[in-house]
Parts: C-alpha cells; sequence; structure tokens
C-alpha cells in the first residue's frame, strides 16, 4: 500500500476506536449508576488487576505488536477517563508536585482524575480521613532504605486502611535545559543522591553534587540555570520543561512499596495481602509463637518489621507489623487472630488489598 492508503486506513481505524471507546464509557456509565445505587466503591483495585491481565492475555494470543507495558499504559488511562465520567475523584500524594509519589500515583490512577500535593505523610493521612480526597498515595518501603517508618506508625493511630499496593521501579533522570552545555553541578535530594552517586561519577565526571531539600527545588534551580542539572523523576522534567539528558543504568534502578490509603479494605480479589499490628508483651520467644500460629493455619507471613512502642518507659511492650498472604475474611487468618488474641495479643488490621503481580515503572 501507498502512505495515503495506508494513512487512510488508519484513520478509519481510529474512527472504529472513537465509537467503541464511547460504547464502552457508555457501559462503565451503567455500571457506576449500579454502584452507586448499591453504595459500592466506584475504584476496585482488584477488578483493575483482574482486567489488566486479561488484555494482556488477549494481547499475547494475537501475537500482538504491543508490549504488555504498552497494553497497561493504554487502558489504565482508558480506565481514568471512566473514572472522571463517574466521579470527581481526588488523590492525595506525598508532595512536592513531581516527587516519586506524584509519579507513583499518576501511573496507578491515569491523568483523568485530579491531585492533590501534601507536604506531610501526616496531610495525606488528614485529607483521607476527612473525605476532603477519595485516596491518598504514600511511599511505605524502599530496597535501599527498607521500611518507611512514618508511614508505619500513622497506620498505628488511624482508622484508615490500606485499600491497594504499587510496586514501583524507579528510574532517575538527569534533566537540563540543553543536552549541549557543559554540566557544572547536579542538584539533588541527598538519598536520590547518594543512591546514583557511583553512575553520576562515571557520567559526569566533573561536576559538583549539591543537596537539596527536594527534587522539586533541585530542578527548579536547574529550570534557572542552564550549567546546572536536577536528578529526580521523567515527570518532574516535564513539569519543569526540563529535558532529559542522562537515565540511571538498569543496575542502579531502585524498587520501592507505595499503598493507596482508603477508608477501608477493598473485598476479596482470590490473591491478596493483608497487614496487621501485633501488639505484644516482649519476652523470649514470643515473635516464635506469633508466626507458629500463623503456620499452624497455613498462613504464610511475608514479612515483618519491628517498631518500638511510644511511651514504653519500661521496655516490656513489643509492636510488630506483618504482611500475610491472604484476606483478613479469610478463615484461617480470622481463626489464628482470634487465638492471638486469646493469648492476650492485641491485633489491629491495617489493611486487605490485591497483591500485585506487576511493577509499575514510567
Amino acid at each position: 500500500m501507498s502512505l495515503d492508503e495506508t494513512r487512510a486506513k488508519i484513520d478509519a481505524v481510529d474512527q472504529q476506536l472513537i465509537q467503541l471507546l464511547n460504547e464502552r464509557a457508555a457501559l462503565v456509565h451503567i455500571i457506576g449508576t449500579i454502584k452507586k445505587q448499591d453504595g459500592l466503591d466506584v475504584y476496585v483495585p482488584g477488578r483493575e488487576e483482574q482486567l489488566l491481565r486479561k488484555l494482556a492475555s488477549l494481547n499475547a494470543a494475537q501475537n500482538g505488536l504491543l508490549t504488555e507495558k504498552a497494553i497497561r499504559s493504554i487502558y489504565r488511562e482508558i480506565m481514568s477517563a471512566a473514572l472522571a465520567l463517574e466521579t470527581s475523584m481526588k488523590i492525595a500524594y506525598l508532595g512536592p508536585a513531581g516527587s516519586w509519589t506524584h509519579q507513583v500515583a499518576i501511573n496507578k490512577f491515569g491523568n483523568s482524575v485530579e491531585y492533590v500535593a501534601e507536604a506531610s505523610t501526616e496531610g495525606v493521612f488528614d485529607c483521607v480521613a476527612s473525605s476532603e480526597v477519595d485516596y491518598g498515595v504514600l511511599p511505605i518501603e524502599h530496597s535501599t532504605e527498607g521500611a518507611v517508618h512514618h508511614t508505619l506508625d500513622r497506620l498505628v493511630d488511624s482508622d484508615l486502611q490500606i485499600y491497594a499496593e504499587i510496586l514501583w521501579r524507579a528510574e532517575t533522570v538527569v534533566m537540563a535545559q540543553s543536552k549541549d552545555v557543559i554540566i557544572d553541578s547536579i542538584h539533588g535530594h541527598p538519598q536520590v543522591l547518594a543512591q546514583c552517586r557511583p553512575w553520576l561519577a562515571e557520567r559526569f565526571p566533573d561536576a559538583q553534587l549539591v543537596e537539596c531539600p527536594t527534587s522539586s527545588t533541585a530542578a527548579t534551580i536547574a529550570s534557572n540555570s542552564p550549567s546546572h542539572a536536577a536528578i529526580g523523576t521523567p515527570l518532574s522534567a516535564e513539569l519543569h520543561s526540563l529535558r532529559v539528558i542522562a537515565t540511571s543504568p538498569s543496575r542502579h534502578t531502585t524498587q520501592a512499596r507505595f499503598i493507596v490509603l482508603g477508608t477501608r479494605s477493598g473485598a476479596p480479589s482470590g490473591q491478596d495481602n493483608s497487614m496487621l499490628l501485633v501488639h505484644a508483651r516482649d519476652r523470649v520467644g514470643a515473635l516464635l509463637e506469633i508466626l507458629q500460629i500463623f503456620a499452624s493455619h497455613s498462613v504464610n507471613v511475608r514479612q515483618i518489621e519491628n517498631r518500638p512502642v511510644p511511651n514504653d518507659a519500661s521496655g516490656t511492650q513489643a509492636r510488630f507489623f506483618l504482611e500475610i498472604s491472604g484476606h483478613l475474611q479469610d478463615p484461617a487468618i480470622a481463626a489464628a487472630i482470634a487465638q492471638l488474641q486469646s493469648l492476650g495479643n492485641t491485633i489491629k488490621p491495617l489493611g486487605s488489598y490485591p497483591a500485585p503481580s506487576w511493577i509499575e515503572e514510567r
């Protein structure tokens, strides 16, 4: 076919796509109406993940040219537009704009919903608790730094629950006004600079590394001086109209976990994880006893995090955060919790959420 003939076929396909997208939107609207009548959540992360897996399988079965990452990205925006049709959804995130959490939130919810930057973890919790926003996005674990204790500790004192979990592969970029200028200094958050120092020294050996309070501040500095660069997210480069002049090698990428904070847990999806706070007396064998009880009920304990108990001057109390496989409504988990409580332990469920099977990335 000639170029014009091929373009004509693309135009015809686009016309069909627009028609089908509007037909899909009409069906989504019907579902949204039913959900509102029945008091159901508009956003259901378990259903979303099932749909994305199904679409990826359909694409593979057709030997499609698009990658699974592309399919997920396209449908994420389609679903984001559908959410915007049903409700003016607002998402709070740990800011400032262009932060890693902002980047993760957009990857999860798409560009059609509204985002609210909060300067602190407490601010995100307060926004969700007061219903100013529908959900909040917060970091909970870094592969290099471990658990984000501030998020865990705040969950203890809140009635909010973990509604979903996001696995994220962080790709760090160096941004500047132009690729054709010698870079004198690279500005960035201390943690990001520390993680990337080896490859920055290799790629920009003559550049001075300068610490900034936030990645957004670093990007602002780079946007005001041609010889200064910043290190941060691709989103930050877009927001500050900067060009990406280098990307971290794959061996230097880090992985992190983020939570979607809601007013309640999600319904069972069939492949879930749950998080619990277990408050126990600090004694020999306390943790072993807890683990044995879960094992006796065939419940897999995936992760353990120990935190000090505030105002425990005697040092006789222990606090464990446990991530387990399964949903809090599962009979085996309910039985294990009941047994722990019968032994004098205090248990606080922190949420059940679909177990992520896909690592998000930009």
